[in-house]
C-alpha cells in the first residue's frame, strides 16, 4: 500500500500544472495518464481534465446527454468508460476529436437510438460496448466511421428488427453480440457488409425460424450462437455458411431437423442441440466434418426409427451426447451405448423392396408427399409454403409431426381436412386468407400442440372446429377480425396454455367468454378496442400468469375482474385512456404481481392508496409518459429492479419531498424530472433545489446542496466553456 502511495505522490509531483488541473471529485494519476471520476454525481463532463490523459473512467455519474465535442480537450484518450452514467442520448459528433480512442464502454445506460453521426470521429475504435441500453433502432450509417472496430456488443437492448446493411462500414469486425434482444425479423442483407466476422451471437431472441438468407452472407463466420430462440424446425439447406465450425441451437423449441439442413456448411464440427423437443434426428447429409452432436435433454425415442441416425453416427465417427427417454426398456441409456438390435419397433417392419432409401422412408411413413409439396420423412416434416394452393392438400405421411401450409389461399378449412395425421404436433396456417374453420376441421389431430392461424380473416369460430384436438396448448389468432372472444371453444381445449388474440377488434370480455380455460397461463389481447371487462370474465383462468391489455380503450383499471387470479405476475395496461388509478386498484393481485405497466396512458392522478397491498414482490413498474404531478408512497417497493418515471411532469414542491428522498436511496435510473414550478422545470427531481425550503429539510441531505452551492450551480461560471457548465448540463436533461 505504501509503495502505491509513493508512486502516486511522485505522479502528482511530476504532473506539475497538469496535476493542479485535476477536477475536484476525480483522482488523476499522471504517470499512467489515467483519470478516475467514479460515482461523483457529475452532471457534465469535467472541463479541467489533463489534456494528456489516455484513460478516463467516468462510471456512475449522471450525464443524460453527451453533447457535441464533449471530449475535444482530451484528444489523446485511448480508453473511455461511461458505464452507468444515465446517458439517454448521444448527440451527433459527441466523440469527435477522439481519433486515438480504441475502447469505449457505454453499457448500462438508457440510450434508445443511434443516430447516423453519433459515433463520428472514432476511426481507431476497436471495442464498442453498448450492452444494457434501450436501443430500439439503429439508423443506417451509424457505424460507418468505425473502420477499425473488431468487437461490437449490443446485448440486452430492445432491438426487434435489423434492416439491410445496418452494419455497413465494419470491415474488420470479428465478433457481433446481439444476445438478449427481441429480434424476430432480420433483413436478408443485414449482415452483408461484415467480411471479417468470425463470431455471431444471436441467442436469447425471438427468432421463430433460422434466418437463412441473412446468415448466408457470412462466408467467414466460424461460430454461430442461436440458442434460446423459439425455432421449431431447421429446413432443407437452411444453413449455408461455408466456414461455420460451431453451431449452438440449445434451449430452443426444435421438433425436427431436415436431413440436408447443413449440407452447405461442410466445415461444421460441433452441433449443440441440447434441451429441445427432438425425438430423434435423421442422418445428416453433407456434414462430413462433424465431430460432436449434443442431444442431452431431448425426449429421444430410441426405437427402430432412430436406427438410421445411430448407424450414421457410427459410420461417420461422430460423438453423440444424449440418452433415451423411450421405450421404457431403454430409458436413461446413453446413445453411444446402444446396439442396433436393441432399437426395435413395436410392429413388424415391411419386407425389403428394391426401392431407394428415400422411397423406403416414404413408404414407412405410410403416405406419399402431395404434389408440389416437400416432405422430409426422416424428419417428419411437410411443407407446402407459398405454393398458391386453393385447397388443403392431402396424402402427407402419417408420421408427419410438423406441417407448414403458410401463405396459400384456402378461405375455408373443411371437416376432416387433415386425415391420417394423428402424430401431427405443429400446424402452420398463417396468411392463408381463412374465413371459416368448419366444425370437425381438426378432427383426428390427437397430438396437435401448436396451431398458428395468424393474419387470416376469421371473425368467429365454432366450438366444434376444435373437436378432436384435445392436446392443443398454443393457439395463435393474432391479426384476424374477431369482435368478441370465440365463446365455447375452451371447453374442448382443456390443455390450452397460451392464447394470442392481439390486433383484432374485440370490444369487451363478457361473462363466460373464457369458460373452460382453466389451464390458461398467458392471455394476449394487445391492440383491440376493449372498453369493458365483466367482473367474472377472467374468473375461469385461475392459473393466469400474464395478462396483456395494452393499446385498448379501458378508462379504468379493471379491478373487479382481477379477483381470483392468484398467479398473475405480469399486467400490461399501457396505452389505455385511464386518467385516474383509484385506491386498491391492484389489491386483488397484490400477493403475486411482479411487473406492472401503466405507461403512455395520459394518466393524471394516482390515488394515495392505489398501490395498497403491493410491496417487495414488485420488480418492475412503468409509469413513463403520463400527466400526473405526484405519485403515492412506494417506500415498501424494496424489490424494484426497474422504475421508469420519464416524461412525467412532477410538481416539485414539499409534497413531493418523500418521493425525492426515496429516489435518492434507489440505485436505479428512474428519469424523474420536474414539470413545475417554473424555476425547476426540466430539472431532475434529484437535483432540484426547490425542496430546500421545505420543513424537515436537512442541510447537506443526499442529492441536495447548500444555498451557497445552489446559487453557484444555477449560474454558469464565465470561466467555464459553454456546454460544460452545470447549468448547461441541466438544461440538456430536458431532452
Amino acid at each position: 500500500f505504501s509503495w502505491e502511495v509513493l508512486l502516486f505522490t511522485v505522479a502528482l509531483g511530476l504532473g506539475g500544472m497538469a496535476a493542479a488541473r485535476c477536477p475536484g471529485p476525480c483522482i488523476c494519476d499522471n504517470l499512467r495518464s489515467q483519470v478516475l471520476c467514479l460515482n461523483g454525481n457529475l452532471t457534465a463532463i469535467p472541463g479541467t481534465i489533463p489534456q494528456l490523459t489516455k484513460n478516463l473512467d467516468l462510471r456512475g455519474n449522471s450525464f443524460t446527454v453527451i453533447p457535441v465535442g464533449a471530449f475535444l480537450d482530451t484528444p489523446y484518450l485511448t480508453h473511455l468508460d461511461l458505464q452507468r452514467c444515465k446517458v439517454e442520448r448521444l448527440e451527433e459528433g459527441a466523440f469527435r476529436g477522439l481519433g486515438r480512442l480504441v475502447y469505449l464502454n457505454l453499457a448500462s445506460n438508457s440510450i434508445a437510438l443511434l443516430y447516423q453521426e453519433s459515433l463520428d470521429g472514432l476511426s481507431s475504435l476497436q471495442q464498442l460496448i453498448l450492452e444494457g441500453n434501450r436501443i430500439e433502432e439503429i439508423q443506417p450509417g451509424a457505424f460507418g466511421h468505425l473502420g477499425s472496430l473488431t468487437v461490437l456488443d449490443l446485448r440486452a437492448n430492445a432491438l426487434v428488427y435489423l434492416p439491410d446493411m445496418v452494419f455497413q462500414g465494419l470491415q474488420v469486425l470479428r465478433w457481433l453480440r446481439l444476445s438478449h434482444n427481441a429480434l424476430h425479423v432480420l433483413g436478408s442483407e443485414a449482415f452483408a457488409a461484415l467480411p471479417a466476422l468470425r463470431r455471431l451471437s444471436l441467442d436469447h431472441n425471438e427468432l421463430q425460424a433460422l434466418p437463412s438468407e441473412a446468415l448466408a452472407r457470412l462466408d467467414g463466420a466460424t461460430r454461430l450462437d442461436l440458442g434460446h430462440n423459439p425455432i421449431t424446425y431447421i429446413a432443407e439447406e437452411a444453413l449455408a455458411m461455408a466456414s461455420l465450425k460451431h453451431l449452438f441451437l440449445d434451449h430452443a423449441a426444435l421438433q425436427d431437423v431436415a436431413p440436408d439442413a447443413f449440407i452447405h456448411s461442410p466445415q461444421l464440427r460441433t452441433l449443440d442441440l441440447r434441451e429441445n423437443e427432438l425425438r430423434g434426428l435423421p442422418p445428416l447429409a453433407g456434414a462430413g466434418g462433424l465431430a460432436r452432436v449434443s442431444l442431452a435433454g431431448n425426449p429421444l425415442l430410441c426405437s427402430c426409427l432412430l436406427r438410421p441416425f445411430h448407424d450414421w453416427l457410427t459410420r461417420a465417427r461422430v460423438q453423440a451426447e444424449g440418452s433415451c427417454t423411450a421405450p421404457p426398456a431403454l430409458r436413461g441409456r446413453a446413445l453411444d451405448s446402444l446396439r442396433p438390435p436393441e432399437m426395435r419397433c413395436g410392429r413388424p417392419l415391411p419386407l425389403p423392396s428394391p426401392t431407394t432409401p428415400l422411397e423406403q422412408s416414404r413408404v414407412a411413413g405410410s403416405g406419399q408427399c402431395p404434389q408440389g409439396c416437400a416432405c422430409s420423412p426422416d424428419f417428419h416434416h411437410g411443407s407446402c409454403e407459398n405454393r398458391d394452393l386453393r385447397e388443403i392438400p392431402r396424402g402427407f405421411p402419417g408420421d408427419t409431426h410438423l406441417l407448414d401450409l403458410r401463405r396459400n389461399t384456402f378461405r375455408v378449412v373443411p371437416p376432416g381436412a387433415f386425415p391420417g395425421l394423428k402424430e401431427l404436433v405443429s400446424l402452420h396456417l398463417q396468411n392463408c386468407g381463412i374465413e371459416v374453420l368448419q366444425p370437425g376441421a381438426l378432427q383426428g389431430l390427437d397430438n396437435l400442440v401448436y396451431l398458428y392461424l395468424t393474419s387470416n380473416r376469421l371473425s368467429t369460430l365454432a366450438a366444434a372446429a376444435f373437436k378432436g384436438a384435445p392436446q392443443l396448448a398454443y393457439l395463435d389468432l393474432d391479426h384476424n377480425a374477431f369482435t368478441h372472444l370465440p365463446v365455447g371453444i375452451f371447453q374442448l381445449l382443456p390443455n390450452l396454455i397460451s392464447l394470442h388474440l392481439q390486433h383484432n377488434a374485440i370490444r369487451e370480455l363478457g361473462e363466460g367468454d373464457l369458460a373452460g380455460a382453466g389451464g390458461l397461463r398467458w392471455l394476449y389481447l394487445t391492440g383491440n378496442t376493449i372498453k369493458r371487462i365483466a367482473p367474472t370474465a377472467l374468473a375461469p383462468t385461475k392459473m393466469l400468469e400474464k395478462l396483456h391489455l395494452e393499446g385498448n380503450c379501458l378508462v379504468e383499471v379493471p379491478t373487479s375482474a382481477l379477483w381470483g387470479l392468484p398467479a398473475l405476475s405480469e399486467l400490461k395496461l399501457s396505452r389505455n385512456p385511464i386518467k385516474h388509478v383509484r385506491d386498491g386498484a391492484f389489491l386483488p393481485v397484490a400477493s403475486s404481481l411482479q411487473h406492472l405497466y401503466l405507461d403512455n396512458m395520459g394518466l393524471e392522478r394516482i390515488s394515495p392508496g392505489a398501490f395498497t397491498g403491493l410491496g417487495p414482490k414488485i420488480r418492475s413498474l412503468f409509469l413513463e409518459s403520463n400527466k400526473m404531478s405526484n405519485i403515492p408512497n412506494m417506500s415498501n417497493f424494496t424489490g424494484l429492479e426497474i422504475l421508469n418515471l420519464r416524461d412525467v411532469p412532477f410538481h416539485c414542491d414539499c409534497q413531493l419531498l418523500p418521493l425525492r428522498r426515496w429516489i435518492d436511496k434507489l440505485n436505479l435510473r428512474v428519469g424523474a424530472t420536474c414539470g413545475s414550478p417554473a424555476e425547476a422545470r426540466g430539472l431532475k427531481v434529484k437535483l432540484s433545489t426547490t425542496f430546500q425550503t421545505c420543513p424537515g429539510w436537512r442541510r447537506g441531505e443526499a442529492g441536495g446542496a447548500s444555498p451557497d452551492k445552489t446559487k453557484a450551480a444555477s449560474k454558469p461560471s464565465k470561466k467555464k466553456r459553454s456546454g460544460k457548465s452545470p447549468g448547461r448540463s441541466l438544461k440538456k436533461s430536458r431532452a
